[in-house]
C-alpha cells in the first residue's frame, strides 16, 4: 500500500475504555464502511480510522480529514459523506459541514 493522500478521521466517542459521547450515540460507526466503500468507487487513495474522543461532542458526529485540516460536523448519513467526499475531489471544503 503506498501512502495514502488522505487521512480521514471519524469520532468513536471512546473515552478510555468505553464509547460515551455524541458521535457513538448519532451512529458515527456507520459511516466508516460507506465512506470506506466510496472512497474506492470514487477512486480516491484515502485511510479511513476512528478514533477516540474529539471532544466537540455537540457538534457530532465528527470527521476531520488530514493533511487538509477540515474538521466537519454534523456529518449525519450518507448524503453528508458524499457531499464531503464530493468537494474533496474538487480540492476544496464542503463550506457547509465545515467546523467554524
Amino acid at each position: 500500500m503506498r501512502k495514502p493522500d488522505h487521512h480521514i478521521l471519524v469520532c468513536a466517542s471512546f473515552r478510555g475504555t468505553e464509547a460515551k459521547g455524541k458521535c457513538i450515540k448519532k451512529e458515527s460507526l456507520q459511516l466508516i464502511p460507506y465512506l470506506q466503500e466510496a472512497l474506492v468507487d470514487r477512486g480516491l487513495n484515502a485511510m479511513v480510522s476512528s478514533t477516540g474522543c474529539l471532544n466537540l461532542c455537540e457538534e457530532g458526529p465528527v470527521m476531520v480529514i488530514y493533511p487538509q485540516g477540515y474538521w466537519y460536523r454534523d456529518v449525519i448519513g450518507e448524503d453528508a459523506v458524499d457531499e464531503i467526499l464530493d468537494a474533496l475531489e474538487e480540492g476544496k471544503p464542503a463550506e457547509k459541514y465545515l467546523l467554524a
